[in-house]
């Protein structure tokens, strides 16, 4: 694997990933399952607050690498807007595309034009970073995964902490809540009464719906691509059915009048189901604003009600990303018009659902 050193930075000068194929190709072209396998995070340290920890808990010691157009860094985000850590943990957002080399840094001239924080690597040291790569290599030289988001950086040891989404945003659920106001200490990501159930619904959202969009969208057959789309619907059935069995008192989120981890990791992948996931992964049994009522609800009453979730979720990104940057599934690189709006507003419905509910109306008054 060819390699260029200067004093700044390391960098690589092929365009393919470790198994050779292309960095923008997500399956093997020889792979005849035509499954498509994700990559088990590298880095796996862990910040925390007790005394002597290699990664202590401290203001200001930190970034997060994250691209809005990733679901997975957008729990991230999400955790940190909603546990008060804006001004102990700063943030930055790579470019929407993803092309041979992996995320890239906007150029100066080109910082903030779709979105906060989108700017050049602003850790000292790094200006001539100009790709997610590079803090990769200054952490692990022969590092020869893939380079993905988020990344949680130390800046005082200069090296990764964790590149494992699930556990960076738990980490900023309890790991630096002697730095913040009371008001955000009391916000309980993953309480312990309910982890048992947290954990196994996150074994089956994972699998089946987080990761399930990716393995019906980026499988090259027929049969990997129906078997895995088939699971996807019976999850988001699933999904929609422990939503109705709630009554309106018990409150509006997943387990009731809190948001827990569980709102966070399912949500980053519903706001991108109608706008991406649709059309551009083939998930197109049903969308979630005709054909899930009661998850559409929930998806909106965090978007609308919670701006933790609505100033995270970045559309220009998201929907830029997979049209421009999946070129094995779009090699036109077109990215569709609708639907409209991203997200409808909390009082508004598709005219299929109005139409359905004025008839439920209708009969309803007729028996009376």
């Amino acid at each position: 694997m060819p390699i260029v050193k200067d004093s700044s930075l390391t960098t690589i000068l092929i365009d393919k990933a470790p198994d050779g194929r292309r960095i923008t190709d997500w399956v093997k072209t020889d792979d005849k399952t035509g499954e498509f396998k994700r990559q088990v995070s590298s880095f796996r340290n862990w910040v925390s607050k007790e005394k002597g920890a290699q990664f202590p808990a401290e203001k200001g010691r930190y970034h997060l690498y994250i691209s809005y157009a990733c679901p997975w860094a957008n729990r991230t985000l999400i955790a940190r807007k909603l546990k008060g850590l804006e001004d102990i943990i700063t943030f930055s957002s790579v470019h929407w595309h993803l092309g041979q080399k992996g995320w890239s840094f906007v150029s100066a001239d080109e910082s903030n034009k779709d979105g906060e924080n989108v700017i050049p690597d602003p850790i000292e040291g790094h200006e001539k970073f100009t790709h997610l790569r590079d803090i990769y290599f200054e952490s692990e030289p022969n590092y020869d995964g893939r380079f993905t988001v988020p990344v949680l950086y130390d800046k005082i040891q200069k090296t990764i902490v964790s590149n494992e989404s699930s556990e960076i945003l738990r980490m900023m659920g309890t790991e630096f809540d002697d730095l913040v106001e009371e008001k955000y200490r009391k916000i309980v990501l993953y309480p312990e009464a309910l982890r048992k159930d947290i954990e196994e619904t996150h074994e089956w959202v994972y699998d089946q719906i987080n990761n399930g969009v990716y393995k019906s969208g980026f499988a090259t057959t027929q049969d990997a691509y129906e078997r895995n789309v088939k699971v996807l619907f019976e999850a988001l059935d699933r999904a929609e059915a422990h939503l109705a069995s709630r009554k309106p008192e018990d409150g509006p989120y997943w387990y009731g009048k809190d948001i827990t981890e569980v709102d966070i990791r399912l949500f980053v992948t519903l706001i991108r189901f109608d706008p991406v996931y649709v059309q551009h992964f083939k998930c197109n049994i049903r969308d979630i604003r005709s054909g899930y009522p009661h998850l559409h609800r929930w998806m909106r009453e965090l978007y609308w009600r919670v701006p933790a979730f609505r100033e995270t979720t970045n559309f220009v990104h998201i929907k830029k990303h997979y049209t421009k940057s999946h070129t094995q599934i779009n090699p036109f690189s077109i990215t569709p018009v609708g639907p409209l709006p991203d997200i409808l507003p909390l009082d508004e419905e598709v005219p299929a659902v109005k139409a359905a509910r004025a008839s439920q109306v209708g009969i309803g008054s007729e028996k009376q």
